[in-house]
């Protein structure tokens, strides 16, 4: 069974309620919830907003303790080109891009799998790109205790090109240091990796 339909589902009540609401927007924006290509609109809604705001009942820290090793291993290690796909708190519009994460182990490493999940979990709630970052940043410093951390997310915000300035070609870049990725020939190291294409 899907997530998706896993977590809309088992959550029929919220559903419900969610489903409510979007059919009283979209009645108050002008449109006929009982027209055929609408009647089951604010339904589809609610299933994918709970889908995409899922994260809120995630424990990134979970999933990174579930596949900690212990392993004599302290180089740096990288997982770029991470998708991603959230919601802008200010107007619940989507912003995408990539993250790409490194870390240098300190005696522990975490199954790859799991950086890209945690993404995910920070991701799949409202948020701002510059928290977003942070909330991984943070995580992955605490859980696995690394000598270091780096995160970096290049992203575009839909709310910058459907509305408001309407810069279609605009991204925006955060990124967060933490241990050894605050010198500066680390952070250079894992920059200069992260831009080139080892293919």
């Amino acid at each position: 069974m899907s997530p998706y339909k896993e977590f809309a589902e088992y959550n029929i009540e919220l559903k419900e309620g969610v489903s409510d609401h979007f059919a009283s927007i979209i009645t108050d924006l002008g449109e006929d919830v009982t027209r055929e290509g609408i009647q089951k609109t604010p339904e589809r809604a609610a299933k994918a907003m709970m889908y995409l705001t899922q994260g809120y009942t995630m424990n990134a820290e979970e999933i990174l303790k579930s596949a900690m090793f212990a392993e004599d291993y302290n180089e740096m290690v990288i997982v770029k080109n991470i998708e991603l796909y959230s919601l802008c708190e200010h107007h619940m519009l989507p912003f995408f891009g990539k993250a790409h994460i490194a870390y240098i182990p300190d005696g522990h490493i975490v199954g790859l799998s799991k950086l890209p999940r945690v993404v995910d979990v920070f991701a799949r709630r409202l948020q701002v790109q510059e928290r977003l970052t942070h909330d991984i940043l943070e995580c992955i410093n605490d859980t696995l205790k690394p000598q270091g951390v780096a995160v970096v997310i290049e992203a575009s915000h839909m709310c910058m090109m459907m509305r408001g300035v309407q810069k279609q070609n605009s991204t925006t870049t955060t990124s967060g240091f933490r241990g050894q990725f605050e010198k500066i020939e680390t952070r250079n190291e894992f920059l200069k990796l992260i831009s080139s294409d080892l293919s």
